[in-house]
């Protein structure tokens, strides 16, 4: 794997720090020379806590938050906010995720159990995954979450031997596949036909299915689960996902009598990864899923189900950054001007999955403009492994602290040990305090496992 062939006409923007918008964690600001996020100077913190580093701006998750809440529940009595902690996991952003007030979507054995040792309220808990283990499953069935999202014929069978085993019934979902195509990147499309999740609509196998989940014992059909994609722009695919779901509840009631109760139209909101993405809002988005809700049960008249959706990445991507320390400078005359830093792909494989870019700034040349193209590679041994790929930069020198903005969803929970790298720390900052909420791992800690040698 290798970097895509450099942009050698690609001109440098000449923006200043704060000139990037919607990329920059809510509480960013210049002082002086310096960048400071939730009133923490990023230059003082690198020193303090080392690089890399993962920081996260304790105010702007709030209040994504917060606005999710208020942007569905004052359209929507009867929704509720899930948070995906795919997206970025630990117990610190559970106790946020818990005091706010909103739900919990978790997709493995280790993500419930974080949740449990996190003390949140299971109820509130919706299971997902389209391979969950017997264990797994009697994990969650035990520990009372509020659904499981069943993606099989299989699965259901094993939830229903399952919750009989230990005495109980278990509410769920059924997680159907609409054949909606999102616009977005492949690997992140989740809602058309050719898919590993859910049941698909092709030959009407979801409608027979339905017949499956209400003859089943010991598990209570509550609702119906979609999912379209991640990092979408265009509000249009989540309509149609919306007409598609309320069409097939209309058809379930009158072929079966039966009324599905709740509606989970997923996440998959975009964010502002660089400076021109241009991303619909929180609020946007609400207004197009509630009245695309509504207007569809009018249409087949059907009462309001109860609504969730299920944003990660707009939740935490934004609120989080991540430092470095430039260690080495290398310009390919006509080629490409490497800039490389104390980490890379096992803090961030996004770029190398996807090329995905973010932006970065010189943390200690925070209000010079950005006057070079360079590319933020890592220490890894892959000519792939990069940061950010041809993007504008202050001059760069040696020992100056990088921070890359938008890194604060699926950075951590996709980091690895590549070439026996520790992953980093994870600090949390507000008004002017910073806080070591998850530590960096030790070598010795890499090693914890080995039962020999």
């Amino acid at each position: 794997m290798s970097l895509p062939a450099s942009d050698r006409t690609k001109q440098a923007d000449g923006r200043t720090t704060m000139e990037l918008g919607d990329v920059l964690p809510l509480t960013a600001e210049v002082r002086g020379k310096r960048l400071y996020i939730g009133g923490v100077d990023m230059v003082e913190l690198a020193r303090e806590q080392g690089t890399a580093l993962w920081v996260f701006d304790e105010a702007d998750l709030r209040n994504r938050m917060e606005t999710y809440l208020h942007a569905f529940r004052s359209r929507y009595e009867r929704s509720d906010v899930i948070y995906a902690s795919k997206a970025f996991l630990n117990k610190a952003v559970l106790s946020l995720v818990r005091e706010e007030g909103l739900c919990l979507d978790v997709s493995g054995g280790g993500e419930l159990a974080c949740a449990r040792a996190a003390g949140f309220p299971m109820d509130r808990v919706f299971v997902h995954g389209n391979n969950k283990t017997p264990q797994e499953l009697t994990e969650a069935i035990s520990a009372g979450v509020g659904r499981i999202v069943v993606d099989s014929r299989i699965e259901l069978a094993r939830v229903s031997e399952i919750a009989g085993r230990l005495g109980v019934t278990q509410d769920i979902y059924l997680r159907i596949t609409p054949g909606v195509e999102a616009d977005t990147h492949e690997y992140v499309r989740t809602g058309c036909e050719d898919s590993k999740f859910g049941f698909t609509m092709l030959e009407d196998f979801a409608y027979t299915c339905i017949k499956d989940a209400l003859e089943a014992p010991h598990v209570r059909l509550k609702g119906l689960h979609c999912h379209i994609g991640s990092q979408i722009f265009a509000l249009h695919s989540f309509r149609e996902a919306a007409e598609v779901m309320i069409e097939f509840m209309a058809r379930i009631r009158d072929g079966y009598g039966y009324l599905i109760e709740e509606l989970d139209l997923g996440g998959g909101l975009g964010i502002a990864y660089t400076a021109d993405d241009k991303p619909s809002s929180i609020d946007e988005f609400a207004e197009v899923t509630t009245q695309a809700v509504k207007d569809c049960c009018a249409r087949y008249d059907l009462p309001l189900p109860r609504l969730l959706v299920e944003p990660g990445r707009s939740l935490v991507a934004n609120a989080g950054v991540t430092l470095y320390t430039v260690g080495i400078l290398k310009t390919l005359p006509n080629i490409r001007k490497y800039v490389a830093v104390d980490g890379g792909m096992s803090d961030n494989i996004r770029t190398a999955l996807y090329h995905a870019n973010c932006e970065p700034v010189i943390a200690n040349k925070a209000d010079e403009p950005r006057t070079e193209i360079v590319t933020l590679c890592g220490k890894h041994c892959e000519s792939g492994d990069a940061v950010v790929i041809d993007m504008p930069l202050q001059h760069p020198d040696l020992g100056d602290i990088v921070c890359v903005f938008a890194t604060g969803a699926y950075n951590a929970t996709m980091a690895s040990n590549y070439n026996g790298q520790p992953r980093p720390g994870i600090v949390f900052v507000k008004d002017g305090q910073s806080r070591l909420v998850t530590r960096r791992e030790t070598y010795d800690d890499l090693m914890a496992r080995d039962l020999e040698g």
